[in-house]
């Protein structure tokens, strides 16, 4: 009974063991393949569990999720002969594992990415070479990277993946062009800044013109109503004093007499040097009021205002 338990456990062992080994369960993230030889004879895309001949045949598990594959920079020469820097970044996913084994062997991954990065630098080329600095350094590029990602989908077919989408992360000038490309960008906001200083010192000058103008225009008109007016004034003025003077002449050189005596003695440091008989002191030695002789009739005149 005791050799029988000696030979039934490693036999259980050993069945249990094969069994294992002839069971592999694929995750809801990969896919897989089961290798005889070499050869390809099963294609497991679905998680689950599966069955495969043991120590024969071997299972090659691969990514089934959506990858990302990130290219160093690439200095590429748009159609006006600006060079730039650019970089870009794929989404990327196996499609065909047949196909994608036999494109990339045992490497897999590893060599389907350095060769996709050699497919998008040169669809980066191709595309880009095609077009404007300006046209790439817009903030539209869509329809760049999309003919970008259908020349990169279309030459990695062989590979069995399909490539997702494409993105320009970076499109700068080499560092050696910045410096010269900011110096003219400053020349050319020096320059417009320039132009529209002047411009504003134009409008300025044709603004402080018309207002010199509508000044001088508006004080002369005024200049003009006040000199009407100040000659009516003078005029009603005039009126009035020969009025005044046709009435009582007598008074009338009076009361100008007195006019040119205050105007004559104003002020306290006033001196007159004069003689006592002449016709300007006529109404202070004639008591009746009128003065006598020339210097009467002379008073009794009417002045002219303002004289």
């Amino acid at each position: 009974m005791k050799n029988r338990w000696t030979y039934i456990l490693p036999g259980a062992v050993l069945l249990a063991a094969l069994g294992l080994s002839s069971v592999f369960i694929v995750d809801p993230r990969q896919k897989a393949l089961v290798m005889q030889f070499g050869q390809v004879v099963q294609v497991r895309e679905q998680p689950g569990f599966y069955f495969k001949i043991p120590f024969i045949q071997e299972v090659v598990r691969y990514d089934g999720r959506i990858l990302g594959l990130p290219t160093q920079p690439l200095e590429v020469t748009p159609l006006d002969d600006r060079r730039l820097v650019v970089d870009a970044f794929a989404r990327w996913r196996i499609v065909d594992l047949v196909k994608f084994r036999q494109a990339t062997g045992p490497e897999g991954v590893r060599f389907a990415q350095n060769r996709l990065e050699q497919i998008l630098n040169a669809a980066v080329r191709q595309v880009l070479g095609s077009v404007p600095s300006d046209a790439v350094l817009s903030n539209d590029r869509t329809n760049l990277m999309g003919q970008i990602r259908d020349l990169a989908r279309k030459e990695a077919n062989s590979l069995g993946i399909d490539v997702i989408d494409v993105r320009l992360t970076r499109t700068d000038l080499p560092d050696q062009n910045l410096a010269a490309t900011y110096a003219r960008m400053k020349a050319e906001r020096q320059r417009e800044a320039a132009q529209e200083l002047a411009l504003g010192n134009q409008e300025a000058q044709s603004v402080r013109a018309k207002a010199d103008r509508d000044a001088l225009e508006i004080t002369s008109a005024a200049k003009k109503q006040a000199d009407v007016i100040r000659g009516q004034a003078d005029a009603e003025r005039n009126k009035i004093y020969a009025e005044a003077y046709s009435k009582d002449p007598a008074f009338f050189a009076f009361y100008r007499s007195l006019q040119a005596y205050r105007a004559a003695l104003k002020g306290s440091d006033t001196t007159i040097v004069l003689s006592p008989k002449g016709e300007f002191w006529d109404y202070f030695g004639n008591e009746a009021g009128v003065g006598a002789g020339s210097g009467a009739a002379s008073a009794a005149k009417p002045a002219v205002p303002g004289q």
